[in-house]
């Protein structure tokens, strides 16, 4: 849907809200009667459907939030008419309308009182509707907009950026639903050999909460075959690569499937060109892509681990493994992934895990243009990693990124820039110019194209 449609779609909604209100008020008598009685009703429909059916591809989920935000954007442009219209009825500038100070004290209360009633019912619809329909607004914002609700100027303030945010979310998402259905039934993600997903330290592959946010379910309506690494949140890369060795032999004895293509996200990198090395893995191997991946190290892990003391490392270390093997890891090892992240090991894991013939190997990485664009840790973390490491992601340099025959750097214009989670869509966060899940799309269809 095209701006201009957009602000059209605003302006009728925002005329048929204004309309209906002032048709409604007590005693009008300068409308015919006719009108007056179909203004309830042009109300009604109005919040029962704020928008037009025009270009609309929207799902249920995003039309609700379309229709929300609509209702929102029209709450705050008529009551900028209708409230100063009141007012001026009151003074006595409207023609044929007695003015307050002629004794017609009763129906401007009640005028009043219908005004407000109407512009709460717009205002709460609408709110309702972002409220449990948007999935960019975040918990954040969502508790901002309680507390500030009943704050004079902060809620106008609030307002305003909720319906940013929403109006851009229905933006974002309406594009990429045009984009997929443009483009149904071409399979482009259709791989010869299924993609292993393969995560990063400190997570794991929970099964309602997916390390890989959206993408997974992005690939998968494209017609990848996914699997995933399933291997315990913080390990030494000796031992992670077992793991997923034995993972990717087990896809491969259940499926028939031959081989699979590796996708490996920070420490998933690292752990998946140790799996290659062992006996019999790298045979089943098509591809290895790695995404903000530490090939050589972090500086910063260097500096941290000589500064902190071993007896509180190992207190870090004893409390989050207790935790994580609450969750299902059975012998997480914080101590030994850490230590795996430095520079110092990456330059001899480098130098004894060289890349195995047969096997394609490319790399991806992105810039965090600024502290402030990523969420914490990583804003904290990404002054440090830069003292360290230079330009980073929030967690690790961009010297540290390419591996293999071919590399891909990311970022975006402004000071946001793309964060070590946003390339696993960690947040679920719509980036402006960067849609994680068409980058995947694009990634996946690369290797379709080259018959992997």
């Amino acid at each position: 849907m095209s701006k201009l449609q957009k602000i059209t779609e605003y302006a009728l909604g925002s005329l048929l809200a204004v309309f209906a209100v002032n048709c409604m008020m007590p005693g009008q008598a300068v409308l015919p009667g006719f009108l007056r009685g179909m203004a309830p009703w042009l109300f009604l429909l109005l919040n029962l459907y704020p928008a037009l059916p025009i270009d609309r591809p929207f799902p249920y989920r995003l039309g609700v939030c379309n229709r929300g935000c609509n209702l929102l954007v029209i709450f705050v442009v008529s009551t900028l008419v209708t409230v100063p219209l009141a007012i001026a009825g009151m003074c006595g500038l409207l023609p044929g309308i007695a003015p307050v100070y002629s004794g017609n004290i009763h129906f401007w209360l009640l005028h009043c009182l219908l005004v407000f009633g109407a512009e709460f019912i717009l205002f709460w619809n609408g709110m309702l509707r972002v409220y449990l329909s948007s999935q960019q607004l975040g918990i954040r914002l969502r508790v901002i907009g309680v507390i500030c609700g009943f704050i004079p100027i902060a809620n106008l303030v609030v307002l305003f950026w909720i319906i940013g945010v929403v109006s851009r979310e229905v933006a974002f998402e309406g594009q990429r639903v045009r984009t997929v259905r443009s483009r149904a039934g071409e399979a482009l993600c259709a791989t010869r050999y299924p993609v292993l997903m393969v995560h990063g330290v400190f997570f794991r592959d929970f099964r309602y909460f997916n390390y890989w946010g959206r993408i997974p379910q992005a690939l998968e309506e494209e017609g990848a075959k996914i699997y995933y690494g399933n291997h315990q949140s913080a390990a030494p890369v000796s031992a992670s690569g077992q793991e997923i060795a034995e993972r990717i032999l087990a896809i491969v004895r259940e499926t028939g499937c031959d081989k699979v293509n590796i996708i490996g996200h920070s420490k998933g990198g690292l752990d998946a060109r140790a799996a290659l090395q062992l006996p019999g893995v790298a045979e089943h191997v098509a591809s290895l892509t790695t995404v903000n991946t530490p090939h050589r190290g972090c500086e910063f892990a260097d500096y941290l681990l000589t500064k902190i003391p071993q007896k509180q490392q190992q207190a870090v270390a004893d409390t989050y493994n207790a935790a994580l093997r609450k969750l299902g890891d059975p012998a997480p090892d914080f101590i030994g992934a850490v230590n795996n992240l430095t520079a110092s090991f990456c330059r001899e894991f480098n130098k004894e895990t060289p890349d195995v013939s047969g096997v394609y190997y490319q790399s991806v990485g992105s810039r965090l243009n600024r502290a402030g664009g990523g969420r914490f840790p990583l804003n904290f973390t990404h002054v440090l990693c830069r003292h360290f490491d230079g330009p980073n992601d929030g967690l690790v340099g961009e010297r540290s990124f390419p591996w293999g025959e071919s590399y891909r750097f990311l970022t975006v214009s402004g000071t946001r820039g793309i964060s070590h989670g946003d390339m696993i869509d960690l947040n679920r966060e719509n980036v402006p110019d960067f849609d994680v899940r068409e980058f995947y799309v694009q990634l996946v269809h690369a290797l379709k194209e080259r018959g992997f």
